[in-house]
């Protein structure tokens, strides 16, 4: 059995939940006006890709129409992450953990390298090293080289590095891009 090198997944999953009933109050008002301005359903449950390429329900607030426009409310939710908050019950399931690459979609599966395959060796993170390095500005091949770099320095201290920093991008990150394009196997 291999041990995590990063933060044990006990005390993320114990982080998420506290971190959850904090904003507990946050999520509700959200909630609250995703149902007023962009109706329901208030969530959105795609399938992605976890550890050892095993699919799992990953939980988002909504933030597109039924014509896949982002909304008012969505880009604002985008835009400070706040759509991702959902993915702390994601990561109590057990499906996920604080830090790690970004879970992807399935479709992207026969697309990757053998080296980029490497990211499913670990479980998929609410924030990783490629969303502190870059987010969207980067292309699909620094995102996953990024990831791959992850996985083979991950430790403590790189864990609490990412999730400081992740807090200092959500709150003071710039304009900027708030989708990413997709990928196909070769940006």
């Amino acid at each position: 059995m291999k041990i995590s090198k990063g933060l044990s997944p006990f005390l993320q999953r114990c982080i998420a939940f506290i971190i959850l009933i904090l904003l507990l109050p946050l999520l509700i008002l959200i909630i609250f006006l995703v149902l007023i301005f962009d109706k329901k359903p208030v969530f959105f449950v795609q399938i992605r890709i976890g550890k050892n390429e095993k699919p799992f329900e990953i939980l988002k607030l909504r933030t597109m129409n039924e014509a896949q426009k982002i909304t008012f409310i969505g880009y604002f939710l985008r835009k400070y992450s706040l759509d991702e908050l959902p993915q702390l019950i994601n990561i109590i399931k057990g499906d996920m953990l604080l830090i790690g690459p970004r879970p992807l979609l399935p479709e992207y599966l026969p697309l990757y390298s053998p080296e980029q395959k490497k990211r499913h060796q670990v479980k998929p993170g609410l924030s990783g090293w490629s969303q502190i390095k870059g987010r969207n500005a980067l292309s699909w091949q620094e995102k996953l080289a990024l990831d791959i770099w992850y996985i083979e320095n991950q430790s403590f201290w790189l864990d609490i590095k990412i999730i400081v920093l992740t807090i200092k991008k959500i709150f003071f990150r710039p304009d900027g891009e708030i989708m990413a394009e997709k990928f196909d196997g070769k940006n």
